[in-house]
């Protein structure tokens, strides 16, 4: 098995502006915002398919039928990581590719796509970083419950152990899930994201569940892969109060506990937090949907932490005479922070992205650092960050990006600051490589360094993917 890409970096010396050596640079992607081919090669409905066919729930009524093509054009999409000097590539698995149904023997074809692709990968010198769950549960599985039943994170523990004995000789960085923030209280609370329910009590306990899942698929690669890394990406929100009132502050702590410690709590600290439990008391029977042994089993112990962020929460205490400023992660008339419905947020001043999104590298930073000092000697690593701008080509076909270099220059300074200042980071995967389907969004927002048409699948670097190629070559923070 080869060393590890994400060696410690802590005892590096740092230029101004350089990152440690053996600094790990990279791009990510998620299989249902990019593969298109959705019938092809065994592969049957997940949830995202039958979420996006349903009218009114993805914007221009787009889908991921299509996407990128990249199950056609990976090769080509390869080969462009290569140009760019990317060094890992954090890709997803489509769990109905590889165990169409969610049950049952593996998918030879699904399975072999994603050897063409990590040998594809491999051979073009690139580290291949595999995640199990990016948000598309095989349509069966919802039938049956989907991950409000916990039968679902017994079904994640078998399909895991189909990627690695599949993979696990080209593979040897796995992510057991991609926020299950997302997952559990979009999907299941809020509604704006796949399955689209909109029950507090079902997103508490697909919250749980995924954290079982995420401990079982932890045991399963232990066993079946003992010298590979496994890691987990948590979307933290770094929550932040209006004021520094006691009511603002706990509704900071509020947000905290169903944002952050639900998940970290478990998986780090091996129990849910106690003001958790006290908030949601009314909404779930954390006693009988918490078996006997489910703590110690998420609290498996993992080699990273992968961090996803792209702007900080900030939040106050309900006002009699003002209305909510709304739900952050989208719009809905449900919340997906149960038993803090009635918290406020709010958005800062200053420039946005186009998805509405303030532009704060401070967050990161702050982030980067609350982590450490929770969590003293977890190596950690940016799993996403990236902006979605309204990129447009030029009429000599260039894409112009001046707002992306800079968001990335800010951020990228703020993770080198956090490093100068004592956080282990192992690397940073630039969200996105490709312009995708962006889940609810459709293909309005544009998140990518490199350009997609999606009417004729023309690919085009834009200038930041110039900028980031520099980043890489120079291991370093180059001018904006």
């Amino acid at each position: 098995m080869p060393a590890s890409p994400l060696a410690s970096t802590a005892t590096a010396t740092l230029g101004r502006l350089d990152f440690p050596p053996r600094f790990l640079w990279g791009a990510a992607t998620a299989a249902y915002q990019i593969e298109g081919a959705v019938a092809e090669g065994g592969r049957t409905p997940s949830i995202w398919d039958t979420f996006s066919h349903t009218p009114g729930k993805v914007a221009g009524g787009d889908t991921g039928d299509i996407a990128c093509d990249h199950y056609h054009r990976y090769r080509t999409d390869v080969t462009l990581m290569s140009h760019l000097g990317i060094q890992a590539y954090r890709f997803s698995l489509s769990w109905s590719r590889v165990q169409p149904g969610g049950r049952g023997p593996a998918n030879p074809a699904g399975l072999d796509f994603y050897r063409r692709l990590t040998d594809e990968l491999l051979d073009a010198g690139i580290t291949p970083v595999a995640t199990l769950y990016h948000w598309d549960l095989p349509q069966e599985l919802e039938d049956t419950g989907g991950w409000s039943a916990r039968e679902t994170a017994e079904r994640f523990g078998e399909y895991t152990a189909l990627a690695a004995e599949a993979l696990g000789d080209r593979v040897n960085v796995w992510t057991t899930l991609n926020e299950p923030w997302c997952s559990a209280f979009l999907g299941y609370g809020s509604g704006v994201h796949a399955p689209g329910k909109t029950d507090p009590a079902l997103a508490l306990r697909a919250a749980h569940h995924l954290n079982l899942a995420h401990g079982r698929a932890t045991a399963v690669l232990r066993s079946a892969l003992p010298d590979a890394q496994v890691a987990v990406s948590l979307n933290l929100h770094q929550v932040r109060p209006l004021t520094t009132s006691p009511a603002d502050l706990d509704a900071a702590r509020r947000i905290d506990a169903v944002g952050n410690r639900v998940f970290t709590g478990p998986m780090l600290s091996g129990a849910y937090p106690a003001d958790l439990l006290a908030d949601t008391a009314h909404i779930v029977d954390w006693d009988t949907l918490v078996h006997a042994g489910d703590e110690a089993a998420i609290a498996a112990p993992i080699d990273l932490l992968g961090i996803n962020y792209y702007t900080p929460a900030v939040v106050s205490a309900p006002s009699p005479d003002a209305a909510a400023a709304g739900h952050a992660h989208g719009e809905s008339d449900h919340s997906p922070w149960p038993g803090s419905e009635d918290v406020n947020f709010h958005l800062p001043p200053g420039e946005t992205t186009e998805m509405g999104w303030a532009i704060d590298p401070t967050g990161l930073y702050d982030l980067l650092m609350d982590v450490t000092r929770a969590h003293p000697g977890l190596p950690l690593a940016i799993t996403e960050n990236g902006g979605a701008f309204p990129d447009a080509l030029t009429p000599d076909g260039q894409v112009d990006d001046h707002d992306r270099i800079a968001y990335l220059h800010q951020h990228l300074a703020a993770v080198h600051q956090a490093v100068d200042d004592g956080a282990d980071i192992r690397g940073y995967f630039l969200w996105s490589l490709l312009d995708n389907f962006e889940w609810a969004y459709g293909y309005a927002k544009r998140f990518g360094a490199i350009h997609v048409d999606y009417d004729t699948q023309l690919r085009t670097p834009k200038r930041s993917a110039r900028w980031y190629a520099r980043a890489i070559a120079t291991n370093s923070v180059p001018a904006s």
